[in-house]
């Protein structure tokens, strides 16, 4: 777990990702922010996805490399609507790929690397006030799902479930939900 890295507001990196899904140079970041706050996948198993692991019916299976566990990932219409934006964009500029071919490919043509992702959040977010990473998508992920289901210990349950984390506690401290509890303590005195 990567306590320097701070979570990153969902809907700023949806529409930073929108913006980067436009430009035929980074559209593959774009897709990249877009996929990662939707799937909440560790970077190491998101940058390990080919195009042809979305299938027809618009789901992902993946095994994940830190738990060697197999999960079935629903992809929603942000993620669907995204990628055919990306394959577009790629087909239109003469990028040739097929089934076999990992997506988040660099302009150099090769996989990109944890430390370019992160590299280039730093670029793209440009904040002095966030430890910015790959995993602040992960937390935007999990931010997102308990701020959707009303903030409740069900929806705690549900990230620990996702996340593969082995108590609500460390799913708490790893979106920090702790920290903000302890932060608006001070604030009610």
């Amino acid at each position: 777990m990567n306590k320097a890295s701070d979570y990153i507001e969902f809907d700023k990196v949806n529409y930073k990702a929108n913006l980067l899904l436009k430009d035929p140079k980074k559209c593959v970041l774009g897709f990249y922010l877009i996929f990662s706050i939707n799937t909440g996948l560790r970077i190491s198993d998101t940058l390990r996805v080919k195009h042809g692991d979305i299938t027809s019916n618009n789901t992902l299976i993946v095994e994940e490399k830190k738990t060697k566990k197999k999960r079935t990932i629903t992809l929603n219409n942000n993620v669907i609507n995204a990628y055919a934006k990306l394959k577009l964009m790629l087909t239109e500029n003469g990028i040739k790929f097929n089934e076999q071919d990992f997506i988040f490919v660099s302009q150099k043509g090769t996989v990109y690397r944890t430390q370019s992702i992160n590299e280039v959040l730093k670029q793209i977010f440009n904040t002095k006030e966030l430890q910015v990473s790959s995993h602040s998508l992960r937390k935007a992920f999990g931010r997102r799902i308990y701020e959707n289901n009303n903030e409740s210990e069900n929806a705690l349950v549900l990230l620990s479930d996702i996340f593969g984390h082995s108590s609500i506690a460390i799913t708490r401290r790893y979106i920090g939900i702790r920290q903000k509890t302890i932060e608006n303590a001070y604030l009610t005195l």
